[in-house]
């Protein structure tokens, strides 16, 4: 991460730099923009150990897969309930770093300039044996989640 990385996109954030920002900075918001049934079935990142909740906003509605024509409104508001201004770390999460880059870039065009992605996502890309979690990501990066 530079130094200046809130006044301008300067590009992705692994998993782990996502995690110390958000230890670090109190306003700093992690938004996971997979669906519902990934939240439900792979899991989500666990930030009750620095006293955060994930904010769980669909990017495109599963099963449909179109792009929430609203995210950017709705997000908003959520973002302003919870003390989260323009200027202030906001990370995108899906995943493995697709969804959540455009959802960062809608963010970032709307004037939120601490809008990030994480690179890798929730997941991370296939091995070679085609399986996620293991190459990179949240989670083979060892951080915090939790499976309802």
């Amino acid at each position: 991460m530079s130094s200046g990385w809130l006044n301008d996109y300067a590009g992705d954030v692994s998993a782990k730099e996502a995690y110390e920002l958000l230890s670090q900075q109190p306003k700093a918001q992690l938004v996971d923009v997979r669906t519902r049934a990934e939240w439900s079935f792979v899991g989500v990142p666990d930030l009750s150990a620095l006293g955060k909740e994930p904010v769980l906003a669909e990017w495109q509605r599963y099963p449909s897969m179109e792009v929430a024509t609203d995210f950017v409104s709705q997000l908003e508001r959520e973002l302003e309930r919870r003390g989260v201004g323009q200027d202030q770390p906001v990370l995108f999460l899906c995943r493995s770093g697709a969804r959540s880059l455009a959802a960062a870039q809608a963010m970032l065009a709307a004037g939120w300039k601490g809008a990030r992605n994480i690179a890798a996502g929730f997941e991370g890309p296939m091995d070679a044996s085609r399986h996620r979690g293991i190459v990179e990501g949240w989670k083979a990066s060892g951080l915090p989640w939790i499976q309802s």
